[in-house]
């Protein structure tokens, strides 16, 4: 099933870097930037985190939340949120649950060689967990501009 702006966001469940379980209903009467990455500490990934960091702000002033989503587990996020110094939660997804709930998991391709990966995409969920926006050609450093710009 693939998803569309006007659906309602899939209601999932995940654990944090720190242990701590998050789901979608915590966050109601907020916006929502549900954000789903590949990998910690890539340089695509690395600069999409630090551009949503440096205008976390601005963001925040806006009414929204930023949670961010890869398939790395608690500690290399920790890890990730520690030397960039990340304001918001990353989501440990190891089982792919969330990616799949989302359709962000699939078969991808580079350079000829086939393999299984996170389509790095972000999805913008209204106070009543509708989706907004998906945005599917990130913007690694410009990626703030392309949800409120």
């Amino acid at each position: 099933m693939e998803l569309k702006v006007g659906d309602k966001a899939p209601e999932f469940s995940g654990i944090d870097q720190d242990g701590n379980a998050i789901q979608l209903t915590d966050f109601k009467g907020k916006k929502v930037i549900l954000y789903f990455y590949p990998k910690d500490n890539t340089p695509g990934c690395t600069a999409q985190a630090c551009n949503l960091r440096d205008n976390y702000e601005a963001l925040l002033e806006k009414g929204y939340v930023v949670i961010g989503i890869s398939s790395d587990n608690e500690k290399s996020h920790k890890k990730f949120i520690e030397k960039h110094e990340l304001p918001f939660p990353l989501i440990a997804d190891t089982e792919k649950e969330i990616h799949n709930q989302f359709g962000t998991w699939g078969e991808k391709s580079m350079y000829g060689r086939k393999y299984m990966g996170t389509f790095r995409t972000t999805f913008v969920i209204n106070e009543e967990g509708i989706i907004e926006e998906i945005i599917q050609k990130v913007k690694t450093k410009d990626h703030t501009n392309q949800i409120i710009g």
